[in-house]
């Protein structure tokens, strides 16, 4: 378990929660709204929120979820969705294609699509 935070780590922390404040306030959403459509505590978002807390990794995923943000993260955090991860993959297992997954490619908006690299 973690019992201490590195500066660089709360600054993380503070900022993903300030992401997240800002999707809510983009949604038109005040805090209680999404606390309850997240099924969370109004204390566990503002722990969210402020990165202050230490929230259950269901709790940030809920909230995530209820912004409609959790399958990018989730998707973000894919090795297929990133040239690095891929690099890995072909130099530990051979060529990353033969391990039979294909990155969702709505998962990655900000990536050209084949032909535009071309």
């Amino acid at each position: 378990m973690v019992t201490r935070r590195s500066p660089a780590r709360s600054r993380m922390l503070v900022e993903l929660g300030a992401n997240i404040a800002r999707w809510r306030k983009l949604q038109g959403l005040s805090a209680s709204q999404l606390a309850e459509r997240a099924h969370v505590t109004r204390d566990t978002l503002r722990g969210i929120e402020t990165g202050t807390g230490a929230p259950r990794m269901d709790s940030l995923l809920a909230v995530l979820n209820s912004l409609g943000l959790a399958n990018t993260v989730i998707a973000s955090t894919d090795p297929w969705n990133s040239t690095a991860g891929r690099a890995l993959m072909d130099e530990q297992i051979g060529i990353a294609g033969q391990v039979g997954h294909t990155p969702n490619p709505a998962a990655q908006p900000n990536q050209p699509s084949a032909a535009d690299r071309k």
